[in-house]
């Protein structure tokens, strides 16, 4: 077991490996994930009400 400076120092040299996204590629991911949760939104709530809508229709004519 390696002592607590021998484990700073190696999770140091492991973080300095570690490659970073540029400030760019944080930003147009992050936009990216926006629009792609307002398309699911969007496609959902319209699924909802056709499905709603059918619901509607079947109790209307057998209930």
């Amino acid at each position: 077991m390696a002592n607590p400076f021998q484990f700073l120092q190696q999770t140091r040299s492991e973080i300095a490996k570690v490659v970073w996204p540029s400030r760019r590629e944080v930003l147009v991911t992050t936009a990216m994930v926006f629009l792609m949760a307002v398309v699911f939104a969007i496609f959902f709530f319209f699924v909802d009400f056709l499905i709603r809508q059918g619901l509607e229709l079947i109790l209307t004519v057998f209930g």
